[in-house]
């Protein structure tokens, strides 16, 4: 059986689909992973995915591209020549998979599922209700269940990514912590003066500290490193930015990519996570987390890019001693 997974979103967004992934590569002789362009260093990662197709959809993301009908067209052509038996479409609580299941019936794919509250009409083969309460990880493993690909005996269900490379040649030997200052949307990180606070309080308590940052990054992981913290701003692609959290005793990140990749490489996070998207579906999945911020904010589950409440008080509040107890108590819990 040939298969298409499909999620069109961002990295976090597609590590967080791995497990699903896996599920339908357990029962296909070929898996192709159809992303958007922010998800395709993710997808490179993910065990299971023999093929990666990426396209931007003029419906995800935060400045999605016009409609073209050739790139529609020249996307259904390449489809159809891959000559799909199934394809499973995973979107988040809040997006439709609609829109995707009508360019693959275009496409000639054989059987299409996906979770959906819309009525689907002949769109979808099956169409999956998602369960209150679940993760997006759980929630993607349900809807890839109910298409007939369940999690095979022996895999635990948790993100996983193909072995990184070492990289102690940039962190230095010894142990260290990772904070991860960035993050794709305003709303959700916390402030540059207060990760600075963090890097000073925890090279105090006897903690080495790596920042890390994407290319756009570097003046961020600049300002914060001070003269304490090893910056690897802008020195990092996803393959190496997995081995550099691997090896880390753990992770503080605001809710965006790394959080879920050091997830995937079974380190522990100290989540500073803005309420803006519900903890209960976003949150690191499968490994310790001490969530910090005030989860009942007047921004919770408004979905803001940008902090709608003067001060950013969910998460500014935090303080980095806060953050440094956090991380002696991860520590403390991982190697007791």
């Amino acid at each position: 059986m040939k298969c298409l997974v499909v999620r069109l979103d961002s990295f976090g967004d597609v590590l967080l689909a791995g497990p699903a992934v896996r599920a339908v590569a357990a029962r296909s002789a070929h898996v192709t992973l159809l992303c958007g362009p922010r998800g395709t260093d993710a997808a490179r990662l993910l065990p299971g995915v023999d093929e990666v197709l990426v396209w931007e959809a003029p419906w995800e993301g935060f400045d999605p591209p016009p409609v073209s009908p050739e790139d529609i067209d020249a996307l259904v052509r390449r489809l159809r020549a891959g000559a799909y038996d199934t394809a499973l479409i995973l979107t988040s609580f809040h997006q439709s998979p609609l829109p995707t299941a009508l360019l693959l019936r275009l496409a000639g794919v054989g059987r299409i599922g996906a979770d959906s509250v819309d009525h689907p009409g002949r769109l979808l083969d099956v169409r999956h209700r998602r369960r209150d309460g679940r993760h997006e990880a759980e929630a993607a493993l349900d809807t890839a269940a109910a298409l007939g690909f369940p999690l095979p005996p022996g895999d635990d269900g948790r993100l996983r990514v193909l072995p990184p490379p070492d990289t102690s040649a940039l962190t230095g030997h010894g142990p260290y912590v990772v904070l991860h200052p960035g993050a794709s949307a305003p709303a959700r990180a916390w402030s540059p003066h207060r990760c600075a606070e963090a890097v000073a309080l925890l090279a105090d308590a006897g903690h080495r500290v790596v920042v890390t940052g994407g290319p756009g990054e570097q003046a961020l992981t600049r300002q914060v490193s001070g003269d304490v913290a090893v910056d690897l701003g802008g020195r990092t692609g996803a393959r190496t930015l997995a081995g550099v959290l691997r090896m880390a005793d753990a992770v503080i990140s605001a809710n965006t990519g790394p959080a879920h990749l050091a997830a995937a490489v079974g380190t522990p996070v100290v989540s500073l996570f803005a309420p803006v998207v519900p903890a209960e579906r976003w949150a690191p999945y499968g490994v310790p987390v001490i969530l910090l911020g005030d989860q009942s904010a007047p921004c919770a589950d408004t979905r803001a890019l940008s902090c709608p409440v003067p001060g950013h008080p969910c998460l500014d509040e935090v303080t980095g001693q806060d953050v440094v107890r956090a991380v002696h108590k991860i520590v403390q819990e991982r190697h007791s």
